[in-house]
C-alpha cells in the first residue's frame, strides 16, 4: 500500500512536469519560429497555451507515463511518449480548428510535436535516472517473500537483485528445506508451517510482504489456493514461479486460446499478425531500396567474378528456411566451382576462394542477391542465417532446440552474426552459441532490434569481422 502511494505520487509528479514543460515550451517555440505561429489562435499566446494545457492533460489521463514502473524497457517509454505527443497534437489542432478557420495548425502541430517529443524524451531520461537513484538508496522499495526451496526461486531472486534501481527488498523465504547455493543475503525465515501460522495471525499494522513468489508442487492445490486467497485479502501481489525439474526449467509463456489461458515454451512475437505484417512490410521496402541503389554494382561485380574465376556469376544452394522447409538461396559466387560446396564450410585460408571472392565474403557483398530472396518471401532482412541442408541434418541430431530457429524466416544477417558467432563453426560449442543467439532473437524480436542489427552489419563493411571468411 505504501509502495502504491509512492508510485502514485511519482506518476502525478511526472504528469505535472509534462504539463509545465509543454506550456513553457510553447512561447519559446513561437519566438524562435514565428513563421509557424503567426496566424489564428497561435498569435494569442494565452489562448493557445490554455488549449495546449487542456490537450496534454487529457492525453496524459488516457496515456499515463510508465517511466516509474520497476521493470520497464526503453522501447515501451518511447512508444508511450510517441502516442502521448501525437494525441496531444491531434486534440490541440482539432480544438483550434473548431474555434477558428484561420491558421495553419497542421504544420504547427507537426513541427511543435517533434519539438515536444524530443523535450519529453530528454525529460524521461532524467526522470528515470532520478527514480533509479532514489530507489537504489532504499526509498520507494517493494518487499518480497519467497515460498518453496525450488531453484527457480533462486533465479527470480537473482533477477530482482541484479539491478538495485528496481527497488526490490527481499525479506527471505519460507520452506521446509534449504535453497541450494542460496547466497547469505537470501535468508530462510522459517518453515512452511511457520508461514501458515503467519497467514492465520497476520498483523496489518506491521510491515510485511508486498509481493510473494511461490514455487511449490501443483499437487499442493489446497495450499496454493490458501496462499492466493491470503494474498488477495491482504493486497499482496501473487506470482507462481514454474518449478525446475531435473535441471530443466519450465519456461512457459501465457497465451489466450479463446477464453482459456494456455502456456507455450517459447515466446514468439512474430506469431502475432501485426508483427509479421510490420516485419514483412519493412523487408519489402528496405530490400527494394537496397536493390535500386546497388543495382549498378551488379554488372561490375559480375565482370570481376568472371575475370578471376570460371563458372556462373551466381551461386545457388538449397538452404533450410521457415518451418524447416528448403528453398533455393542466391549469392554472388565467392569460390571456385567445387564438389564440396554443399557440405564443407569456408575456412580462413580456404584454397577454394579467389581474391575478389574473399573480399566479398569479408564485406558481405556476396549476400546482395539474397535481397531477391527477401522480395520473393523465402527470407527476411534479419533473422537466423539459413544453413546448408547438410548442416541442418547434422546439427539437429547433436544440438537440443536446434530446429527452434526455423520458427522464423532466415535472414541475410542475424543477431548471432553481429554478436560474435559468425563464420566457421569448428567446434560444437560454437554452433550451440549461435543457436542460443538465434532463439534469443526469436523470443525478443522488435523492429527496433532489426534496425540495430542492420546498422551493426553495415559497420562490418567498413570494419570487416575477423571471423568473416
Amino acid at each position: 500500500m505504501q509502495d502504491t502511494r509512492g508510485n502514485d505520487i511519482i506518476k502525478w509528479l511526472i504528469a505535472i512536469t509534462d504539463w509545465v514543460l509543454a506550456c513553457c515550451l510553447l512561447p519559446v517555440f513561437c519566438d524562435i519560429l514565428p513563421q509557424y505561429t503567426a496566424t489564428g489562435l497561435l498569435k494569442e499566446g494565452d489562448s493557445a497555451t490554455v488549449i495546449l494545457l487542456m490537450s496534454i492533460v487529457l492525453s496524459t489521463l488516457l496515456i499515463p507515463s510508465v517511466v516509474h514502473r520497476r521493470k520497464m524497457m526503453i522501447s515501451d517509454i518511447i512508444r508511450r511518449n510517441t502516442f502521448l505527443v501525437m494525441l496531444t497534437m491531434v486534440i490541440f489542432v482539432t480544438i483550434c480548428r473548431l474555434m477558428t478557420t484561420s491558421g495553419n495548425y497542421v504544420l504547427f502541430g507537426v513541427m511543435f510535436g517533434i519539438t515536444l517529443w524530443v523535450a519529453i524524451m530528454a525529460l524521461r531520461i532524467l526522470e528515470r535516472y532520478i527514480i533509479n537513484y532514489f530507489r537504489s538508496t532504499g526509498r520507494n522499495t517493494r518487499s518480497v517473500v519467497f515460498i518453496g526451496s525450488d531453484p527457480a526461486n533462486l533465479q527470480v531472486y537473482n533477477e530482482l537483485m541484479a539491478d538495485p534501481a528496481t527497488g526490490y527488498r527481499v525479506l527471505g523465504y519460507y520452506s521446509d528445506a534449504e535453497i541450494q547455493d542460496a547466497p547469505k543475503t537470501l535468508q530462510k525465515l522459517g518453515s512452511r508451517e511457520d508461514f501458515r501460522n503467519l497467514m492465520a495471525d497476520y498483523d496489518e499494522n506491521k510491515p510485511h510482504m508486498e509481493e510473494l513468489y511461490c514455487s511449490i508442487s501443483h499437487n499442493e492445490a489446497d495450499e496454493l489456493r490458501n496462499i492466493m486467497e491470503f494474498c488477495d485479502k491482504h493486497v499482496v501481489t501473487f506470482y507462481y514461479v514454474p518449478r525446475i525439474f531435473s535441471n530443466i526449467q519450465l519456461s512457459l509463456h501465457p497465451e489466450k486460446f479463446g477464453n482459456t489461458i494456455i502456456f507455450t515454451n517459447h515466446h514468439k512475437p512474430l506469431l502475432l499478425f501485426g508483427n509479421r505484417l510490420m516485419k514483412r512490410t519493412f523487408d519489402i521496402v528496405f530490400s527494394f531500396i537496397v536493390i535500386l541503389l546497388l543495382l549498378p554494382l551488379f554488372p561490375i561485380i559480375a565482370l570481376i567474378i568472371k575475370s578471376q574465376s570460371k563458372g556462373p556469376i551466381f551461386f545457388k544452394q538449397m538452404r533450410t528456411g521457415l518451418n524447416g522447409e528448403s528453398f533455393m538461396c542466391y549469392k554472388f559466387r565467392s569460390m571456385h566451382v567445387n564438389v564440396d560446396a554443399d557440405r564443407v564450410q569456408a575456412t580462413k585460408d580456404d584454397p577454394r576462394k579467389y581474391p575478389f571472392g574473399n573480399f566479398m565474403r569479408k564485406t558481405n557483398l556476396d549476400e546482395l542477391p539474397q535481397f531477391f530472396n527477401v522480395l520473393k518471401g523465402d527470407m527476411s532482412v534479419v533473422g537466423p542465417r539459413p544453413h546448408m541442408v547438410f548442416h541442418t541434418e547434422k546439427y539437429s541430431a547433436l544440438i537440443d532446440k536446434y530446429m527452434v530457429r526455423h520458427f522464423s524466416k532466415p535472414g541475410i544477417t542475424g543477431y548471432a552474426q553481429v554478436t560474435g558467432f559468425r563464420g566457421e563453426t569448428e567446434e560444437l560449442w560454437q554452433m550451440e552459441g549461435r543457436i542460443q543467439k538465434d532463439i534469443w532473437y526469436l523470443e525478443n524480436w522488435s523492429l527496433l532490434l532489426d534496425i540495430k542489427i542492420i546498422l551493426k552489419t553495415a559497420l562490418s563493411i567498413v570494419h570487416p569481422d575477423e571471423a568473416a571468411y
